[in-house]
Parts: structure tokens; sequence; C-alpha cells
């Protein structure tokens, strides 16, 4: 089984266009075990993208003990972290921490983390704003890309892909953001008009989405997904299983057809507004 790889952006490295989102086992403490298993098993199915932030409890420790015995497998994959801070000392402090504990020398990616009201863009872009901290890292040779993520409003993480230096956007791709527009358009045609990577979070909608009697699996939501011009999404997991499940639909991905498509938009329009948990104020 070989996992479809997708450009990172117009033209990154090749990704796989499935990755190990930073929540589920890994959004955790004191589950070191569980937490091994999962991104051992990741790396064994061949994803390549490994997903992370500071704000996900002991993901990053979890992943450091993994490469930290397992060197020989750093030079095949794309490991990303996040920082939610503001200012220009916390981003630094926030990149050397995430550095140290992953025992890397370097991000593929670094991602500006939840970026949500107009006051986090004006703290960013300000003369003490991280967003100066990001651009350093970078010409530092810290981290190779730079990205934004938010789920929370889409005219707030447009701004950050149409004005800042980024290379990548985080956000949510699923039927509910089908339905309510910002995401999936307006984020996303201004983030492909720069060539930028899209990545696709909230495809499960934290497994609430997930609906048998209705038709709604975890595959069908996937492929809804990975049917979008992504470059990779990630998914949280708790086990092994759910790891190989996730592999197995990027290794044999078929494009959502259209009838599908307008059943899944069927189901969730009338809930629409209420499956994006994680938006603010429309």
């Amino acid at each position: 089984m070989t996992i479809t790889t997708r450009l990172f952006g117009k033209s990154g490295p090749p990704v796989t266009q499935v990755g190990l989102g930073g929540e589920g086992v890994l959004r955790t403490h004191g589950r070191e075990q569980e937490a091994k298993a999962v991104i051992e098993q990741a790396a064994a199915q061949g994803i390549t993208y490994f997903d992370s932030a500071q704000a996900y409890a002991g993901s990053q420790g979890y992943y450091g003990n993994f490469w930290r015995s397992h060197q020989e497998l750093r030079s095949g994959i794309f490991q990303t972290s996040k920082s939610a801070a503001r200012d220009y000392l916390g981003a630094k402090a926030d990149l050397a921490e995430s550095l140290k504990i992953m025992g890397l020398d370097r991000l593929d990616l670094w991602q500006i983390h939840d970026l949500r009201t107009r006051q986090d863009i004006e703290e960013m872009e300000g003369p003490l704003g991280a967003l100066r901290a990001f651009v350093e890292a970078k010409d530092a040779g810290l981290v190779r890309y730079l990205g934004v993520t938010g789920h929370h409003a889409p005219r707030i993480l447009e701004h950050a892909v149409k004005n800042w230096p980024v290379d990548a956007v985080l956000m949510p791709v699923n039927p509910a953001e089908a339905v309510l527009g910002g995401f999936l358009d307006l984020v996303m045609a201004a983030a492909l008009d720069r060539g930028h990577a899209v990545i696709g979070m909230k495809v499960l909608g934290g497994s609430h989405y997930i609906s048998p009697e209705d038709g709604v699996t975890v595959e069908l939501l996937l492929r809804f997904a990975l049917s979008r011009d992504v470059s990779t999404i990630v998914v949280g997991c708790s086990s092994p299983g759910e790891v190989q499940a996730l592999a197995r639909v990027g290794s044999e991905f078929q494009p959502l057809a259209a009838e599908e498509e307008k059943k899944l938009l069927v189901l969730f329009r009338p809930h629409a507004r209420r499956k994006a948990y994680y938006r603010g104020a429309i």
C-alpha cells in the first residue's frame, strides 16, 4: 500500500495526502506507549506529514521521543508545529522550545496558530509582534516554510493569507464549510492564487460528523476533503487501527462523485452552523 503524495503548495516537496494530526492520543499527557504506537504506525504506513503544536499537550514530546530513537526516518518526514504567541519574544521562545523538545534543528513548517480576531492581526503585525519572529526564523533556516491556521473567522484568515509572507494555510475542510462558505471559497482561493499549500483540518468534526445510519462514514468525509484542492489533510488518531484506516483512504482515494457530494450537503445543510461548532459569529 502506497499513499498518494501531492506537492506542498505550487512548488514545495511532495507530502502524503493524509497526515497524522496532533489531536487524538497525541493531545494528552502521560500516554507515551499509546502515542508511540500511533506515531510508529503512521511511519510504518508511509505517512510523511506530522502535525503538532505548542498547545497540543504532550504531542511535541511524544514526537521527540520517537524521532530520537528513529533518526533514520527524519529525512523522509515533514514535521510541523505551531505557536499561538502574538508577541515577538514569546514566539521566539516557543520555537526554541519546540525544537528542543522534538530534538530537531529545523521544522519543516512553523505555523501561526489559531488566528481569530482583528486584535490578533494588529498584535502580530505590530513592531513587537510575532510575525517578525516567524520571518526571522525562516531567514535563519530554523524553519523551511511558514504557515497560518484558523477555524474561527474566514475573513481574518483571508487577511493573513493575502498580506503575510506565509507559504501555507491550515483551515477547516468539511461539508459544513461547503454549505456556509468563507473558508472553502474565499480563503482557499486566496491561498491557491498565491501558490500556497492548503492543509485541511476539522475533516471529521472531532468525529461528530460520522453517522453510519445516514451513510456518513469516515471514508466519505475523508474523500470529501481530499476532493478539494488541498496538499494534505490532517486527522488525529487514537489507535494504530485508526491510522491504518486513514492510510488506506490515502492510498485508495477516489474523488467524490457529484451525487455523493450532493447527498452530503443535503444532510449537512439544515445543521451546518451547529456542525461548524469551532467558528465564531458569522
